[in-house]
């Protein structure tokens, strides 16, 4: 092996967790580099999850406004769905974000090197490139953080066509007529949201009793509501047994409550969930200890192996691009010699763009009352919000889970308009440690959604006004 690099720090993935990480060791005056396999950086969140899918929903949430402005007072032909236009916005949004990561690279002297990255021994890591001879970088700190990849179902496999996966869903070239969605987390109710808007006729299967089963129940239950309304068929408690693969359509026979349920489509996309990418990886012969395939390590990322630190989907901790990215900053911090602050994984904010979208942090109501606090919550509809009825977006409702002791507020929960921007009050408050009544002390301006926080906060303590 030839061409030896010497950095202080290499991190081996380029997705949120990875290029944050990189970015934050840069600043803190660290020779860094980061070896990533596909061409550019950016990671899944980047080019096949986060961002196209929010682009896809925006464009549903276009075409629903069409067919209603007439609601507003506005005339306009009800809006087309163009597939080419859709997918030129996609990869404008996508390419305008990879490049804006490449650029902050340049800026903080971060060494980019192409290849497939693993552990080669104490200091060391072994990079491959798609055409070349492997080669070694030295390095005092290795953050490994190479993400996940797709969950297939098993006995049943991706053609791109009738079974995908949320990567075809992407960039499918087509609508299908009929879809069914098997799985009903973040991944599933977006899907299933999306085409819905787009056209198809979108079934939802999913094993646990709720939509976003993740969730408060609460805001599982309603989103089946509203997701009724809109006509999507939905089956929650229900196991697959058997898939069968046409030409034309695809076959699912399922159980649901002791009951045969028999449903057909033109496409089924699994979204089953995805599995961490730690094979390969050089583990073997070292202290980094793995669990059913995730990375064990410490409040600060350190895993077992003196040097080596780990990070976002790898690791057994939420799944969420915006928490890999903290993780990311823990064990760049902690690798230049700094004391970080440990994460809270209580206080880590949740959210699903489906329409009606659902936003959430800390403790559920069950969660709260398993702990053993004294619940006491607060709810308050959208249909009472002045600024909801001129969205004409009434659907959903804002839950505050509070500990009667000290009336300390300890989850948010959130399903309606504008759902995933309102969290960010919320985020704030449980970081302050707030109380109900600090935040109905708290003067929200109206007319907006944020009124629905404050309105919550006081039914807490049965004082809420418009209801």
């Amino acid at each position: 092996m030839s061409d030896q690099h010497k950095y202080d720090v290499t991190i081996i993935g380029s997705g949120p967790g990875g290029y944050v990480a990189a970015i934050r060791a840069a600043q803190l005056g660290l020779a860094t580099a980061v070896v990533e396999m596909a061409d550019r950086p950016g990671g899944t969140c980047l080019h096949w999850g986060c961002i196209p899918t929010k682009a896809m929903l925006h464009t549903a949430e276009v075409l629903e406004t069409t067919r209603h402005a007439g609601d507003f007072g506005v005339k306009v032909a009800a809006g087309k769905l163009d597939l080419k236009g859709l997918d030129a916005y996609m990869k404008k949004i996508v390419d305008g974000n990879v490049k804006g990561v490449e650029y902050l690279f340049k800026k903080n002297k971060i060494t980019l090197i192409k290849g497939r990255g693993k552990l080669a021994g104490q200091g060391k890591v072994e990079v491959t490139p798609k055409d070349g001879k492997p080669f070694l970088v030295e390095t005092a700190c290795t953050i490994l953080a190479t993400g996940t990849e797709i969950k297939g179902l098993p006995g049943v496999e991706f053609d791109g066509k009738r079974v995908i996966n949320s990567d075809h869903a992407l960039f499918q070239g087509r609508v299908p007529k009929s879809m069914v969605v098997l799985g009903a987390g973040a991944v599933g109710v977006e899907f299933a949201s999306i085409y819905k808007s787009y056209g198809s006729d979108v079934t939802i299967v999913e094993l646990l009793p709720n939509l976003v089963p993740i969730e408060d129940a609460d805001l599982g239950k309603e989103l089946t509501r509203n997701f009724k309304k809109r006509g999507i068929d939905v089956h929650v408690g229900t196991s697959v047994d058997k898939v069968e693969v046409g030409k034309t359509n695809v076959k699912i026979t399922a159980s649901k409550g002791g009951k045969k349920v028999e449903l057909s489509a033109e496409t089924l996309l699994v979204a089953i969930g995805r599995r961490p990418l730690t094979e390969n990886l050089g583990l073997e012969g070292t202290g980094v200890e793995v669990d059913r395939g995730f990375i064990k390590v410490d409040s600060m990322m350190r895993t077992g192996e003196p040097g080596v630190y780990a990070i976002g989907d790898i690791v057994p901790t939420p799944a969420l691009a915006h928490l890999a990215s903290h993780e990311g900053i823990v064990a760049a911090e902690h690798a230049a010699g700094l004391e970080p602050h440990a994460i809270n994984y209580d206080l880590v904010p949740s959210c699903t763009y489906c329409d009606p979208e659902v936003a959430s942090i800390g403790l559920s109501e069950a969660e709260a009352k398993e702990r053993g606090y004294d619940v006491a919550v607060g709810k308050f509809p959208f249909t009472a919000i002045g600024k909801a009825k001129i969205l004409g977006d009434t659907r959903g409702f804002a839950k505050i889970v509070t500990d009667k002791k000290y009336d300390e507020v300890l989850g948010v929960h959130l399903i309606g308009p504008h759902a995933t921007e309102l969290l960010s009050e919320a985020t704030a408050a449980l970081n302050l440690e707030a109380t109900a009544e600090s935040l109905f002390n708290a003067i929200h301006a109206h007319p907006t959604l944020s009124e629905v926080m404050g309105e919550a906060a006081m039914a807490v303590h049965g004082r809420q006004i418009h209801l």
